[in-house]
């Protein structure tokens, strides 16, 4: 089996990329020429340049079979706008119509739970939740909706398409970092005196990728799989990485108007002048809501391991620990 895979370089790819190689899978893998490739070094793969926008991504997904569009731009700084749309959104559009070109015979799309939303009151929240695409905060989560909805077209044209949604990723190969990855390394910096009152569903980054090949073997056409594991308030992660490093967790809680009038000046009065801003608006925004999840369907419906948490926080210290140095 011949995989095209978008996004290998980054977390969640990287991390993919090894379990297809392990299940026997050969595996091409779309890179930007500016990529980082460390995640990729030394492994037995085939590495294209190119785009999600490239007119000739057709021809280069020839000879696969399957499709895993893992690749998306992160971003929550509001500069970034139109980038987000023009990779998440029309990236996604044509990356898919590009495999119908090619044949694939069928894909995983990645999503997030970012495009579902958040449910009221901290209360977690499944695959039959959608968030109006209003009250998704920020255009990270509204183009990652939009997306969505472009691979629901696709299916509806014929295309086999099963998507995941995945929480939040932590381990190792968190090589950007992600936001997570961000909060691991301000911990072990010792840069974080506060928290904030947030919460965040956690899962080891290597079950997302089992997640991935169990949807491509077991997933429905048109349904969304949470890949997901367990919950916790931001003052729970922080105690388990003082459990694992042995570095005391911040015991202050931080009000929320104090980093959203931070970011508010960084981005609307400081980013204009030139400054490069360090502290998102939509970012702490974000953070008001407990972003709490459900992933009882993919847990019986592809049997979506549940790997321990802690566990896959001390992987990313110690992985964090090594590539840094």
């Amino acid at each position: 089996m011949r995989a095209f895979v978008t996004g290998g370089t980054g977390f969640v790819g990287a991390n993919l990329v090894r379990l297809l190689l392990e299940r026997g899978y050969e595996v091409k893998a779309l890179v930007r020429a500016n990529s980082c490739l460390d995640n990729l070094a030394s492994l037995d793969i085939e590495i294209v340049k190119g785009d999600l926008n490239d007119r000739d991504l057709a021809q280069k997904m020839r000879g696969c079979r399957v499709l895993f569009h893992v690749a998306a731009q992160y971003s929550l700084w509001q500069r970034d706008r139109n980038s987000l749309y023009h990779n998440n959104v029309l990236g996604t559009r044509n990356v898919l119509a590009a495999a119908r070109q090619a044949k694939i015979e069928r894909t995983v799309h990645t999503s997030s739970v970012a495009a579902i939303g958040v449910g009221g009151n901290g209360k977690p929240v499944d695959e039959t939740y959608q968030s109006a695409v209003d009250k998704l905060v920020g255009d990270y989560k509204k183009s990652k909706y939009y997306a969505e909805r472009e691979a629901d077209k696709a299916v509806k044209l014929g295309q086999d398409i099963v998507i995941v949604n995945p929480s939040t990723p932590i381990g190792a190969l968190d090589i950007k970092p992600t936001p997570t990855g961000e909060i691991i390394l301000r911990f072990l910096r010792r840069q974080m005196p506060f928290y904030v009152d947030t919460g965040l569903n956690l899962i080891d980054v290597r079950d997302v990728a089992w997640g991935h090949l169990l949807a491509l073997e077991k997933g429905k056409t048109g349904d969304r799989y949470i890949l997901g594991n367990q919950n916790l308030t931001f003052q729970q992660l922080l105690a388990k990485l003082e459990a694992i490093t042995g570095l005391p967790a911040p015991k202050r809680k931080i009000l929320f108007q104090i980093p959203y009038t931070a970011a508010w000046l960084d981005e609307k009065v400081l980013a204009p002048l030139g400054k490069k801003p360090s502290l998102a608006l939509d970012g702490v925004r974000m953070s008001r809501q407990k972003m709490f999840y459900d992933a009882a369907k993919a847990v019986s419906h592809l049997s979506l391991p549940q790997s321990s948490i802690d566990r896959a926080l001390a992987d990313a210290v110690n992985w964090f620990h090594r590539y840094q140095k």
